[in-house]
């Protein structure tokens, strides 16, 4: 008697415990998921751009940017834009903010 009832003691702790871990591990998770998004809420905030961070999608910026490169981009200057400068600007229906050199400007 006395063994079967340390084996039912051991099998009750092991399902414990393997509840413990299963309910940390969902724990850590969501508060790495919950991180991350504060940290891009706060980027938002910081840089006044609603896309803080961009991945270059072609080769169209090289040698400058390359494929797969990551932007960090702000929207505080107020200047006029000028030749040479890279912008970047949302095209209407297209989820995904276009990342361009600026050739020439032309002026109304």
């Amino acid at each position: 008697k006395l063994v079967a009832g340390l084996i039912g003691s051991s099998q009750a702790l092991q399902t414990w415990l393997f509840s413990f871990q299963l309910y940390y591990q969902v724990l850590n998770f969501a508060m790495i998921v919950s991180s991350a998004l504060m940290i891009w809420k706060g980027l938002i905030v910081l840089t006044g751009s609603e896309s803080p961070i961009v991945v270059v999608l072609s080769g169209s910026m090289e040698p400058a940017f390359h494929r797969g490169d990551l932007l960090f981009l702000t929207n505080f200057r107020e200047d006029p834009i000028r030749a040479g400068e890279i912008v970047v600007f949302k095209v209407e229906g297209r989820d995904i903010p276009i990342v361009h050199r600026v050739i020439k400007v032309h002026e109304k």
